[in-house]
């Protein structure tokens, strides 16, 4: 499936000109149909997923609670 410049920016949450930019720079393949840029959107699905992968491993890293020291010892 395909998608426009706006709809690809619509779906990844980012602005037109950086999915533009991306293209310019070769980042991403895209074709031309003679009118608009399309972007296949199966390219972006593994990005997408592993994004929310690791978003979801450092929000776990965040929650996790930090450990007690047992080495520590009260001098008092």
């Amino acid at each position: 499936m395909y998608l426009t410049v706006a709809e690809t920016a619509d779906y990844l949450s980012i602005p037109e000109e950086l999915v533009k930019k991306l293209i310019q720079e070769k980042k991403v393949r895209a074709l031309f149909d003679g009118e608009q840029y399309l972007l296949n959107k199966d390219q972006f699905n593994t990005t997408v997923e592993q994004i929310e992968k690791y978003k979801k491993l450092y929000e776990e890293w965040l929650n996790e609670p930090i450990p007690e020291d047992i080495d520590i010892k009260d001098e008092d």
